[in-house]
Order: C-alpha cells, then sequence, then structure tokens
C-alpha cells in the first residue's frame, strides 16, 4: 500500500501481481487478465495502473528492504549485489531501446541487439551461523536508458550538451544514485541506523565515479585489474622539507605483481561456493591507495587463485584465470571478502529466473512510464515470492513442497528454485476451484481402472495446469 494511493489501485496491483506469478503463458498484460479473469471486462483500467496513475516505483520495493532487515541478525551487515541487464526488444518505438552488446555472444565475434538496459540491486540473505548459501533478492530495479544520440549535421552545441548529459547521466552515476537512496532508506528503518551497507560489483562499477560517489557507512567489494596501479599511505620520510605535501606514498605491486611474489605465501581461506565449501588460496596487500579512488580512500586488494576443475575426465582444465578484488573497508577479513564476492554471484540467477520464468520483458507495452514500470513491478513480485518463501519455508530448507513427476531425479538441493515456488503458489491458488470438494490435490491423476475396454479420452486438468512450464 505504500506505493499506491488508493485502496482500489492497491487492490488492482495485487490481483495483477499474483496473476503475473501464476501466468502460465507469456507474461503480457493481456494473458494477466486473462489469467485473473477479466477478459470479459473492462480492462482500460488495467492498462491505465502502468501507462498514467500516479505511483512511482522504488516505494515498491521499501516492504521487501524491511522485510529482509527483519530476517538479519542484529549485528550482521546488510550485503547486497549490484548489476545491470538487458532486455531484448524488437520494436523501433519503444522508449529506452538501442543496440546493445549481446552478452551471449561468442568470443570471437560480438554480437548487437536492440534491448533496453536496467540496474538491479539485490539484498543477499544468509544463514544467521556457518557458511551456506545466499538467497538474492531484488530490492531495486531501475531502467537505465542512454542518453539519445544527436545526428551528425547537428550543431555544436547539441553535441557539447550531449557531452555533458554522458557524464551527468551513465551507468556509473546511475548506480551511484541508486546505493545512496538505498542508503537512506536503510537509515529510515528503526534500528538499521547504524547497520554498515555492502556491495558487491563486477568490474565495470570499480571505478572512480562509483567509488568516490560511495555514501557514508558502505562498502564496495569489486573486481579490478591485474595491472592497476597502487600506492602505499605516504611515510614522513616520503614528505619533501618544503613545498607541497604528497598524497601518495611509494609505488606498491601491482596484483599481478603481487600474485607472482613468491616471497608472499599463500594463505588458505574457507568459503562456500558452487555448493558446498572450497579452500581458496589467496594473497591480501593492504591498506593502499589508488588514484581514481582519492588519497582518502584506503583500500584492500585480494588475490584469488583459480580453482580448476574438468567437466568430466581427461578434459580441459576450466576457470584458470586469478580474481584481483579490492574493498573499501581496509579492515574487513580476507574471508568475509571473498565470501561476500563469490554471493554475488546469486545476482546472475535473478536475472534468469526474471526473464525465463517470470517474463520480464515479454510485456509489449510502449507507453513510457509502462516501458519503466511494468518490469520493475513483475520484480518486486518476484522478491516478494521470494521474501515469502523464506519467511514460510526457511531459508534452507530442501523438502519437495509439490510432488515431481516419477521420472525426474531427486538430488540433494541446497535450496528451493523459484519455478518450485510457483508450482506451489499454483498450487495454494488454483487447488480448490480445479478441485472442489477436495481436502488436497494430491494425487493429481487417479490410478487407471483395469479393462479391456477403452476408457473415455480425457485429459486431467488439474494436472495440466498445475505442471505447466514457463518456458
Amino acid at each position: 500500500m505504500d506505493a499506491f494511493r488508493q485502496r482500489r489501485t492497491f487492490d488492482r496491483a495485487t490481483r495483477l501481481s499474483v496473476s503475473l506469478l501464476t501466468c502460465p503463458g507469456r507474461h503480457t498484460v493481456s494473458n494477466l487478465l486473462c489469467t485473473c479473469g477479466r477478459q470479459f471486462l473492462d480492462w482500460s483500467a488495467d492498462y491505465r495502473l502502468f501507462s498514467q496513475d500516479a505511483w512511482e516505483t522504488p516505494p515498491l520495493f521499501s516492504p521487501i528492504v524491511r522485510g529482509v532487515l527483519d530476517l538479519l541478525p542484529a549485528t550482521a551487515p546488510f550485503v547486497s549485489a549490484l548489476d545491470d541487464t538487458h532486455l531484448k526488444k524488437t520494436g523501433t518505438h519503444i522508449p529506452g531501446v538501442a543496440y546493445r552488446r549481446d552478452p551471449l555472444s561468442p568470443p570471437f565475434h560480438t554480437n548487437l541487439i536492440r534491448a533496453q538496459r536496467f540496474i538491479q540491486l539485490s539484498s543477499l540473505l544468509f544463514q544467521e551461523e556457518g557458511a551456506g548459501p545466499a538467497r538474492a533478492i531484488p530490492i531495486r530495479y531501475e531502467h537505465a536508458p542512454p542518453v539519445p544520440k544527436p545526428k551528425r549535421w547537428d550543431g555544436p552545441e547539441v553535441w557539447k550538451a550531449y557531452r555533458e548529459q554522458i557524464r551527468q547521466k551513465n551507468l556509473s552515476t546511475q548506480a551511484v544514485a541508486l546505493l545512496r537512496e538505498t542508503r537512506t532508506e536503510l537509515d529510515r528503518v528503526p534500528g538499521a541506523e547504524g547497520r554498515s551497507f555492502l556491495v558487491a560489483v563486477d568490474g565495470s562499477y570499480t571505478n572512480q565515479t562509483v567509488i568516490r560517489g560511495l555514501p557514508p557507512r558502505t562498502t564496495l567489494i569489486g573486481r579490478i585489474r591485474k595491472d592497476a596501479e597502487l600506492f602505499f599511505p605516504p611515510q614522513p620520510e616520503d614528505q619533501a622539507a618544503v613545498g607541497t605535501k604528497c598524497k601518495y606514498g611509494k609505488l606498491a605491486p601491482t596484483p599481478e605483481a603481487l600474485r607472482q611474489d613468491p616471497e608472499v605465501p599463500w594463505q588458505e581461506v574457507p568459503a562456500f561456493g558452487a555448493g558446498r565449501m572450497h579452500p581458496f588460496r589467496t594473497k591480501t596487500l593492504g591498506p593502499v591507495l589508488w588514484k581514481k579512488a582519492g588519497p582518502n580512500r584506503s583500500l584492500r586488494l585480494v588475490v584469488i587463485a583459480p580453482v580448476g576443475y574438468r567437466l568430466r575426465q581427461g578434459s580441459k582444465l576450466l576457470y584458470r584465470q586469478p580474481a584481483h578484488l579490492i574493498c573499501t573497508d581496509p579492515n574487513l577479513p580476507v574471508e568475509k571478502i571473498v565470501q561476500y564476492y563469490l554471493w554475488r554471484w546469486d545476482i546472475e540467477v535473478n536475472h534468469r529466473d526474471e526473464k525465463q520464468i517470470i517474463g520480464v520483458g515479454q510485456a509489449q507495452v510502449r507507453s513510457a512510464k509502462a516501458v519503466d514500470r511494468l518490469p520493475a513491478f513483475a520484480v518486486a513480485s518476484y522478491a516478494m515470492l521470494l521474501l515469502a518463501s523464506v519467511r514460510a519455508f526457511g531459508r534452507g530448507t530442501t523438502a519437495e513442497l509439490f510432488p515431481p513427476p516419477k521420472w525426474y531425479p531427486h538430488p540433494a538441493k541446497p535450496r528451493l528454485s523459484t519455478q518450485d515456488l510457483i508450482h506451489q503458489l499454483r498450487k495454494e491458488v488454483w487447488s480448490a476451484g480445479l478441485n472442489p470438494g477436495a481436502g488436497d490435490s494430491n494425487p493429481f491423476v487417479s490410478e487407471t481402472l483395469a479393462s479391456t475396454k477403452g476408457p473415455e479420452f480425457q485429459l486431467p486438468l488439474t494436472s495440466a495446469v498445475l505442471y505447466a512450464q514457463t518456458g
């Protein structure tokens, strides 16, 4: 109710949100209307919810932030992951659509796609005690369109304004604004004012704009180039007798030089990744200074040796590249830096589930407001599903909520998947209507009677709907 001014608007949004999570087909607005049974009523108000009604997307995620804080221990930091993603579009009149590099293109040939660009911030909900997997729950999803490029024949004033706009409005500046808004929102929650805020990013956000624009009580962990030029803090002997005081001390080894230095020993750090605990060999150096971060920002450098693996016996060794990380808090233990950055991978799982299961980007809308709002509305619904599952079933439950087909393998799962949660929600929402009078919807298909005469051909509607796949 925080994001909507009227009760009827909130009720309409709730109905569409549940329909979006249970919709068995493409997640267009028309299919959502069919899912909630309003295909024969006036549907103009449902379309106006995204294109005209007065509401903003950030308040949609405020209850999710408070819900995550309620599940975190009082002394635990608010750990999150930041990344951007693309939603493929083919229309030529959709606001914010531009040509982008296809991240799925092969390394030997870069392909281009027309797509929208969004920035996502996900909170990492981890176990209270001991190391284990973390569940990434989206807490912000913002449209980040590029600045329109002028034509070749436009005047110099237009090009000058364009260059100024791309300096003020790009992925890095929008990421800084997103982090500042999140820090302000955390400070508004009672009891969370002093909680530290950690964000893990990839190399594209480890730059001068993001590091120098971090809000207070915020720590950044990100990848850095292996040839980055680092310095030690200035010492008294480094200062000249007269003149300007130097801001940087002696030159420190680069991340690659630190990795190859035989005098610096490797230290094993246990961390959870890829389904189990691994011993990671690390080297660390700190505090160090980086000119892109400024002379007043002390950093810690962490080099992680690659953990190679083979898909099968005799195949080539994969993952042979080391990782070079920096942390803006030089006092943070190395094992926590490594673990927080490994948990960052779960935001990639968010991107996959949002596109393939939730259907983010499938709606065919062209209004400027709807293009911004509808993907964020779908991601907020997905985040509420994840948060509700943690509250209802716990963080590490592996019990089957929904009986799978007998031919499915039954490996030990670290947690319930998004598809498991969608099946459970469909069961709770639709079972009473599809199986009236039955206490439970299991089993879905009755046993076949032994008879020499062929029975009348029927399709079990309950089984077909509840086991419907989205892809």
